[in-house]
């Protein structure tokens, strides 16, 4: 069977249970990055299969569906928030909305520049301002320090694709996981940079990656505690649950959580400020212009 990069293939000795696209060849080994798990593995050849695209209809259908639900859940979620927004500032609804926001600005840094593509597409689709940067995990701790002076955002994401390798050690020991530590060493140098834990909130980590590392290294929210794998979009949940609660406000773990794909077993965190600021009034500068 012959193979290229970029075809969607499934792995005989797991049962098809997920698809891949094919990332790269070694010697003896094809190296694989999840098509809809942000986990990379790798196989030797003879146990890939390539997927049909009416199979591929199917599977990319049902996460269609998963996706479409938790967006859906999300956006209840948004309208009620703005609601109670809408009702603090206009003294319960006895006043027009007039009120501006000032959005929280967001870093998302990203391993994989297909995931990265559909993850700013949410972004956007929630109306959050995004600066989107596709590095290989190992450049990341490198990188942090100028983009973050350069973006100066009030989020930012760290992920791609990650895998806890058991031929290399207990799932303590983050030597055995493919890009954890590089995560921990970006999530420590941004934290060298901004201390405060709701100064910069930090999502890190990928498909297994060392939870506890991550959270130590100073991180808000990350993955995953039960070393399982997270969905390409989890952290865009994550992230825009934070920016549209009020500052004033915590967020609750369990709350971020909830309309992610994965849920606690895949994401977890630390209670963090909301970042949506709310002003008053709003100055339309074209009323301005007939006024004068």
């Amino acid at each position: 069977m012959d193979l290229a990069i970029g075809d969607i293939v499934t792995r005989i000795s797991y049962q098809h249970d997920l698809m891949f696209r094919v990332s790269s060849f070694t010697a003896n080994k094809v190296i694989l990055h999840g098509e809809d798990m942000r986990l990379i593995a790798d196989a030797p050849k003879d146990d890939l299969v390539k997927t049909g695209t009416r199979e591929i209809t199917k599977r990319k259908k049902t996460w269609q569906d998963k996706e479409d639900y938790s967006y859906r859940l999300f956006r209840q979620d948004y309208l009620l928030m703005k609601d109670k927004r809408d009702y603090e500032s206009t003294s319960g609804y006895q006043h027009s909305p007039n009120y501006f926001q000032i959005p929280a600005k967001v870093l998302h840094i990203d391993g994989d520049k297909t995931y990265l593509k559909k993850c700013i597409d949410f972004y956007q689709r929630f109306g959050i301002q995004v600066h989107g940067v596709h590095l290989n995990e190992k450049e990341m701790p490198l990188q942090i320090a100028s983009l973050l002076e350069k973006i100066q955002p009030d989020i930012i994401v760290i992920t791609g694709h990650d895998a806890f390798q058991k031929n290399k050690g207990d799932k303590q020991d983050i030597r055995a996981y493919r890009n954890s530590q590089y995560f921990v060493e970006t999530v420590r140098e941004a934290r060298r940079l901004y201390p405060h834990l709701d100064q910069l909130i930090i999502f890190a980590g990928a498909c297994q990656s060392h939870f506890e590392s991550l959270i130590r290294a100073g991180a808000n929210f990350a993955s995953s505690p039960s070393r399982i794998n997270i969905h390409a979009l989890d952290p865009v949940y994550i992230v825009a649950k934070i920016a549209f609660t009020p500052f004033m406000e915590k967020v609750g773990v369990w709350d971020a959580l909830r309309n992610t794909l994965t849920g606690e077993r895949g994401l977890g965190g630390i209670e963090t400020r909301g970042l949506l600021r709310t002003g008053l009034p709003f100055v339309d500068p074209d009323e301005e212009k007939e006024d004068a």
